[in-house]
């Protein structure tokens, strides 16, 4: 009788899509925050902040998606290469790539014999995807997903920018400085907080880390507006 095989669910299986939401939303609540901030801070008029944070807004999420796109594609582009190269060896000198997969489970501690008996039972079921996995690294979990980062960063910036560029219709232009300002730290403490959890990493130290660099963004743009508002 077979064993039964119980599903886990690893967080590892999160990490291309989760590491684009997390890049998009916080690049569009920082972005879009300091690009509202720093012209009100030149004392523009409502329609100038709203609409220099639709053109934010519009650019940001575009450009999050060609950058993914091209970034992950060249990674995509790297694997495909190392998988053809290793397609070649296995075909022209097989012999030496069983060795060198036994090499790296005797290098992580398996015996001689056992090693060279798994090299042969996994290139025997799957010699390309054994040397991908324990050689190369490449794993249907971590393989580049370039459509699936582009469209992900995408959306997440544009709800991301969403979020302060409504407080610039609801709230009076007298206090729009501030309440973007806190608006947006507050959805940057969630957001490091949110990824944190679905990362299982460290909650505390994740939304202390967004939070700060997202401070330090809105107000170092704020002061540039101001500067220039009063040079105006």
């Amino acid at each position: 009788m077979r064993p039964h095989r119980h599903p886990e669910a690893h967080l590892v299986s999160r990490i291309g899509w989760l590491r684009a939401a997390v890049l998009g939303a916080n690049d569009g609540i920082v972005s879009t925050a300091s690009l509202i901030v720093g012209v009100a801070a030149a004392a523009a008029s409502t329609s100038d902040v709203l609409v220099a944070g639709v053109a934010g807004l519009v650019a940001g999420a575009m450009s999050m998606a060609a950058g993914e796109y091209v970034s992950v594609s060249s990674q995509a582009d790297t694997e495909r290469a190392d998988l053809a190269r290793e397609r070649a060896e296995l075909a022209t000198q097989p012999d030496l790539e069983r060795e060198e997969l036994a090499r790296i489970y005797m290098d992580r501690g398996v015996s001689v014999d056992l090693a060279r008996q798994v090299a042969d039972e996994l290139m025997a079921h799957d010699a390309l995807g054994a040397h991908a996995r324990d050689e190369l690294g490449i794993s249907e979990v971590t393989t580049a997903r370039p459509i699936q980062a582009a469209l992900t960063s995408a959306a997440t910036f544009a709800t991301g920018a969403a979020l302060p560029l409504a407080m610039v219709v609801a709230v009076p232009r007298s206090a729009l400085v501030l309440a973007v300002s806190m608006a947006s730290l507050v959805c940057l403490a969630a957001l490091g907080a949110v990824g944190a959890r679905a990362g299982g990493a460290n909650v505390t130290k994740a939304t202390l880390r967004v939070t700060l660099w997202g401070a330090v963004a809105m107000a170092v743009t704020a002061g540039i507006g101001a500067v220039f508002g009063v040079v105006a």
